[in-house]
């Protein structure tokens, strides 16, 4: 009986790609239809244009794309990680469903995988974004790796898109994270991991659904996840600015009263101090609500999407 490789994809209205992305993931696999069965598994996070009834037609036109219709839009990290997890095949391959995750990279996962590598993850080289956006993403890379404390190395440039064997799997059911940070879970986890680098091609149809928002949010994801550097480095910032506003009060003091008349008490100094120590204050509190807001969505135990509807999945 040959193995069954699970490829899984998450849109939201998508319904200029779709189409485009069952028929090259099924060019793709088609290669390997001695070895290996294949389902490909679409989460449509409620979209609002006419995704669902494209996804519809091309169930019907093939039994292995199979769709889930969601109730309404769980988001980039619930609804795609919650994809993963219902594949049943040997391996499952997650890529996004606007063609940036080229297809063609699945027969490069599948010869890792044979290789033994548990963990295959596409790395980008190149990519269409600005010089400002590229250096950002570089930055953020690298202040992550610098205060990581997870005792695991996070590979920079991996959005996620790649193989993961169904050890890997099972093991991500196991732990019921209700909001992960994928690209740094399998990290952490510890099993042979192969990158294959590709440059990512800009986006030929529809609009992106990446905003300030959604960057900001897996970005802060992977500082709480995997670090807790930044509680420590407010506690001890916190701890330096106390002992240097005591040092400079004293100083003040002292200086008052050998210049009484002398020496000037003006507001500014005073108003400048007060805004410098609130924006230091309002900073550390924005860190300790991440972590307290990380903490919240562990502890809620909210289901990752709540389904509308499945699609082939009884065939």
């Amino acid at each position: 009986m040959k193995k069954k490789i699970s490829i899984v994809s998450s849109a939201y209205n998508e319904q200029d790609n779709v189409t485009a992305l069952v028929e090259q993931v099924k060019s793709e696999m088609m290669k390997w239809k001695d070895q290996y069965d294949y389902e490909q598994i679409i989460l449509d996070n409620a979209s609002t244009d006419n995704t669902l009834t494209v996804l519809r037609q091309l169930a019907a036109q093939d039994p292995r794309v199979k769709v889930i219709a969601n109730v309404r839009n769980f988001g980039h990290i619930r609804s795609p990680y919650y994809g993963m997890l219902q594949g049943t095949g040997e391996a499952v391959i997650y890529m996004a469903s606007d063609l940036q995750d080229p297809p063609a990279l699945i027969s490069e996962f599948i010869k890792k995988w044979e290789e033994g590598y548990q963990v295959v993850l596409a790395q980008k080289k190149q990519t269409k974004e600005g010089f400002v956006f590229s250096c950002v993403r570089k930055l953020y890379y690298w202040l992550l790796n610098l205060v990581n404390d997870s005792g695991a190395e996070l590979v920079p440039n991996c959005t996620g898109f790649g193989l993961f064997d169904q050890k890997v799997i099972d093991q991500m059911r196991r732990l019921e994270d209700p909001y992960p940070y994928v690209r740094g879970l399998v990290c952490e986890l510890g099993y042979a991991k192969a990158l294959v680098p590709f440059d990512q091609p800009a986006r030929k149809r529809g609009l992106t659904k990446n905003n300030f928002y959604t960057l900001y949010d897996n970005a802060m994801i992977g500082f709480t996840n995997h670090s807790k550097v930044p509680l420590r480095l407010a506690a001890l910032g916190g701890f330096v600015l106390s002992a240097v506003s005591f040092l400079l009060g004293c100083i003040y003091l002292v200086l008052k009263l050998l210049f009484w008349n002398s020496f000037p008490m003006g507001t500014a100094p005073i108003l400048l101090a007060v805004l410098f120590f609130a924006s230091v204050q309002l900073l550390f509190l924005g860190i300790l609500g991440e972590y307290i807001g990380a903490i919240l969505t562990q502890v809620l135990k909210r289901p990752l999407v709540v389904e509308k509807e499945r699609i082939n999945f009884d065939k």
